[in-house]
């Protein structure tokens, strides 16, 4: 058994239309294999891996599951994805609430922060909240401008100013 998150398109179908509610249990047959062409629920055990897979333009929800029965593991050491299952049972536990995952998010360590502001496009006040709790976290604060606000010219900026201090010493 493994906890976890799940996301759905806001009418709490998956991506392939499969509808979903909560306190239901769905299971697939077959031999569960992760990915694109796999078979199985996927899900992750963080919050924010979860994004990964979804379309911002889109509304969309995340949920609280469960995934048990038979299990493969995926992780993408490279890109810093870890724990991300497809199962071939799954439990909806709950909605989780806007609220709810900002507060959540606001905890964690500055990696798990950064690649959920990747993907999560946060309200003015949400980005104030994000830059107080992390204000000493400049990966944090320059995702927020990169990712959030735009500024594609944030790591330029830094990598000239680095030049220039190196070349001035």
């Amino acid at each position: 058994m493994v906890f976890g998150y799940k996301c759905f398109n806001d009418d709490l179908t998956n991506n392939y239309g499969f509808q979903f509610e909560v306190g239901k249990s769905y299971s697939v047959n077959g031999n569960i294999k992760f990915g694109i062409n796999g078979n199985g629920y996927h899900m992750c055990s963080r919050l924010e891996d979860t994004l990964r897979y979804v379309d911002m333009n889109d509304d969309f929800v995340i949920a609280e599951v469960i995934g048990f029965g038979d299990m493969v593991l995926s992780e993408d050491e490279y890109n810093g994805y870890y724990d991300m299952y497809a199962v071939r049972k799954l439990y909806i536990k709950r909605f989780i609430s806007r609220e709810e995952m900002i507060k959540m998010m606001l905890e964690v360590d500055e990696n798990r922060a950064f690649r959920f502001i990747q993907f999560f496009p946060l309200s003015e006040e949400e980005k104030e909240m994000f830059k107080l709790a992390y204000a000493s976290k400049e990966k944090v604060l320059d995702g927020i401008s990169y990712y959030q606000d735009g500024d594609t010219e944030v790591y330029a900026r830094k990598k000239n100013a680095c030049f220039v201090k190196k070349k001035g010493d």
